[in-house]
């Protein structure tokens, strides 16, 4: 049972949103909203184009085809640039995130969208269009069911991104309802992404921004060959949401209210921090706690207080958090997170590496932190932090975080995101003048032609 209550199944009511969207004048702030994740997302390709995992990625597929994966020197077929550049976009944490899932948008449908332009030349509008209709859709799809699929054991950038990528594509290869709704029928047998990634830090989940945007191009490309699909993809008893979350009884309704009017991804958080999303209001504590005179050898214990729906991620089991199991594994562990942040001063991309999980100073601080759940959490519409340090003097110094950094309540500015992309491709190896040069080739990339061969290298 859902609580749509029209004769159109969900796919078709969305298709009809979407296709709505390209008869429009877009409000600017979108259009800015969709640079600032194009300057994001094309910094942290790069930054991670040299990372054994995509090394790993690209030596699996066939080299040729015509697009870019940014920042290296052969080309791809669409479908493989896309999941090569959001593998890379994802790769390190370091993308945006969506308060209310959390999803990863951008890595996502942005990748998704420049292949499927650069392979059926389109031009900046149509980039804009897709771009735009992804990423509202993938923020509202998590109004279905908050919090379900996660708990089911899936990973919703992956299941959700597969199909807000896949009407991404279809916005902006302009097609029809029909066509989209088949697409998306199809991209819901295409989704997948199971968290065990957790387990032992494995490199799966930044597969899955790469994958799901890979399902877009596809599927989109199925559906406009008009292969049938499943009208009723999303709430069907062997819909999507049952499958991955286990239910029918969500809100479609929370999803599609105001499409086209109010937007929700003008709401994403930009992160400040290389690392996961719930771990970003930790780390901002540890970061003012470092500040009050007191050294990680001076703590006696940390408590922090935490949602109950942080523990199977960030929290348990917490042996392996104490000590996590490699670089990757350390983001996904709050008390790693927290003692890296307060020994180190930072919270980027160096500071979760080889050299820093093995760093016994760090691991003594992170063995002595404990949670404690909060049965009052806002999670998941908002990430808070907490952490309260008692020193072995008997003092005790305790921060909070109400909200997530880089989000709606303290955002970051344009010059705040430039500045982020300007470190992100100096890590990956690129000059001042080529960042410059894409700045400057960002702020036109809706108007025009797009041409990312200059940004192959």
């Amino acid at each position: 049972m859902t609580t749509t209550t029209t004769g159109l199944a969900v796919a078709e009511r969305l298709a009809d949103a979407v296709i709505a969207l390209r008869q429009r004048t877009l409000p600017a702030a979108l259009r800015a909203r969709a640079e600032e994740l194009l300057i994001d997302v094309s910094g942290l390709c790069v930054a991670a184009r040299h990372n054994d995992y995509i090394k790993a990625l690209i030596a699996s597929v066939d080299a040729g085809g015509g697009c870019t994966a940014l920042g290296h020197a052969q080309t791809f077929r669409a479908e493989d640039a896309a999941m090569i550049n959001g593998t890379a976009a994802h790769g390190e944490d370091f993308d945006d995130t969506f308060e209310g899932g959390p999803v990863h948008s951008s890595a996502v449908v942005v990748p998704a969208v420049l292949a499927a332009c650069e392979r059926f030349n389109l031009d900046g509008r149509a980039a804009l269009t897709g771009i735009i209709a992804g990423v509202e859709t993938l923020c509202r799809l998590c109004f279905v069911m908050p919090k379900a699929i996660h708990k089911a054991g899936f990973h919703p950038t992956s299941v959700l991104g597969s199909m807000a990528s896949t009407v991404a594509v279809s916005a902006a290869l302009g097609l029809d309802r029909k066509q989209m709704v088949d697409a998306l029928g199809t991209a819901g047998s295409m989704s997948s992404g199971i968290i065990e990634y957790l387990a032992e830090g494995a490199w799966t989940k930044r597969l899955h921004a790469g994958w799901a945007a890979r399902i877009g191009v596809h599927a989109a490309r199925i559906g406009a060959q008009r292969f049938l699909g499943p009208r009723t993809v999303f709430e069907g008893t062997h819909g999507l949401f049952n499958g991955f979350a286990r239910t029918g009884a969500g809100d479609f309704e929370a999803m599609l209210r105001g499409f086209g009017e109010e937007w929700h991804m003008l709401k994403l958080t930009f992160k400040p921090y290389a690392t996961g999303t719930m771990n970003q209001p930790y780390i901002d504590c540890a970061l003012r706690l470092a500040q009050k005179g007191f050294q990680a050898e001076d703590v006696e214990s940390v408590l922090c207080e935490t949602a109950e729906g942080y523990v199977h991620r960030l929290w348990d089991p917490l042996a392996s958090k104490h000590k996590p199991a490699n670089d990757y594994a350390a983001k996904f562990s709050a008390p790693f997170n927290i003692a890296v942040a307060f020994v180190t001063g930072g919270g980027g991309l160096e500071a979760f590496s080889e050299k820093t999980v093995r760093d016994p100073r760090i691991l003594a601080l992170a063995g002595k932190v404990n949670y404690v759940v909060d049965p009052n959490n806002p999670y998941p519409r908002a990430y808070t932090g907490h952490v309260k340090m008692t020193l072995k003097d008997g003092r005790v110094f305790e921060e909070r975080q109400p909200h997530i950094r880089g989000g709606v309540n303290d955002p970051l500015s344009r010059d705040d995101i430039e500045c982020k992309f300007r470190g992100n491709v100096a890590f990956g190896g690129w000059g001042e003048q080529q960042a410059s040069q894409f700045l400057q080739f960002a702020r036109g990339v809706f108007d025009g032609p797009l041409d990312f061969s200059p940004y192959r290298g």
